[in-house]
């Protein structure tokens, strides 16, 4: 048996209490009004990594188990390696890495895949290679499911053949991101009428908003609260100014936002985002953890509101039951807190790794 006492995040609201682990699930939550002050939180998920210390998995998607071993010390214990646009083979080779993978004591669990592109817009396209952008009718699709590992897949809804590839995706079950667009606001909204349930990265690789243009951003805004799209956005300082990302706070709530990192193989070499040649941004080098004190930082979020964005809005997105909440029977995955938002503990599937 293990024990986390502290502030805990439920479903339910915040109760001081004991967080009782049996083995790798959640055997309780018991009222202790003597727990201390720090938060006791879900295990944090990731929904796009594309690499960490100098691992890049859009090259290496093998060494997918080496980045879910340095993870659970920002707190994520569960991810999606996401490969962006590349060959064919290469999204080949990680669904095969996926189908092999074996998930280590003390590891972030791999949730499966998430294939950023090809099917992503040339005038959008941020870090992806051109040459290697294609048209959905040019994609072998037969293993993008979640048969096969592929649980996200991100495309530009207003190529010809987009809205017919992101329904088939989502009546197989994969969920599917619209992202790296050039779309008009009703080309983006036909994209989540036809099956598409999130947007990658808000605000960065997609058309800019305009009042008599208001693109992908105003359709994610001012889409309805019930059933709304999910919006990715990375709280990194670099990617999306702090007051957009208010204005995307008061918008969506925590319900509707997902912070992800999207980082790559620089995060823990480099203290800046690499960039292309042209200046655009490719990826970041923040952590999970640290987005979630930005994000209470820059617009008054409560903690337990950012802790609901890297866990129960994720596993909802992906329809994850037992993860992403602390209840009794869910997976064992704890996130502790101190008073400055900085992880203190974490234990994964039962077991302590900090």
């Amino acid at each position: 048996m293990e024990v986390v006492a502290g502030r805990v995040v439920t479903p339910d609201g915040v109760m001081r209490g004991r967080v009782v682990i049996d083995g790798d699930v959640i055997a309780g939550i018991v009222p202790d009004a003597t727990a201390p002050d720090r938060w006791v939180c879900p295990g944090f998920i990731d929904l796009q990594l594309n690499g960490t210390h100098g691992v890049d998995l859009g090259a290496e998607p093998y060494r997918m188990a080496e980045v879910a071993a340095l993870l659970p010390h920002e707190g994520t214990t569960a991810y999606l390696p996401t490969v962006i646009t590349g060959r064919a083979a290469v999204r080949d080779a990680a669904i095969d890495a996926v189908a092999a993978h074996r998930d280590a004591d003390g590891a972030a669990a791999v949730l499966g895949l998430h294939l950023e592109g090809p099917v992503l817009a040339p005038a959008a396209r941020g870090a992806h290679p051109v040459e290697h952008l294609a048209a959905a009718a040019a994609c072998d699709t037969a293993r993008w499911s979640p048969r096969h590992g592929v649980r996200l897949v991100t495309i530009a809804p207003e190529l010809p053949g987009a809205l017919a590839l992101i329904a088939q995706l989502a009546g197989d079950g994969v969920v599917v991101s619209l992202g790296h667009s050039d779309a008009t606001a009703e080309e983006f909204t036909a994209g989540f009428d036809a099956g598409a349930a999130m947007c990658t990265h808000l605000f960065n690789a997609m058309r800019r908003f305009h009042h008599r243009d208001p693109g992908p951003i105003g359709a994610v805004l001012a889409a309805p609260d019930d059933g709304g799209p999910v919006a990715g956005l990375v709280c990194d300082g670099h990617h999306v100014d702090p007051l957009a990302v208010a204005l995307a706070w008061r918008a969506l709530g925590p319900d509707r936002v997902v912070l992800v990192t999207d980082a790559v193989a620089a995060r823990g070499i480099a203290d800046e985002p690499p960039r292309t040649v042209d200046g655009a941004l490719a990826g970041s080098v923040v952590t999970l953890d640290a987005t979630v004190r930005n994000l209470v930082a820059w617009t008054g979020a409560t903690v337990p509101q950012a802790v609901a964005c890297v866990t129960a809005t994720p596993a909802r997105v992906l329809g994850l039951a037992g993860r992403g909440v602390l209840e009794p029977g869910a997976v064992a995955d704890v996130v502790v807190l101190d008073d400055r938002v900085e992880v203190e503990q974490v234990v994964v599937r039962g077991r302590r790794v900090r």
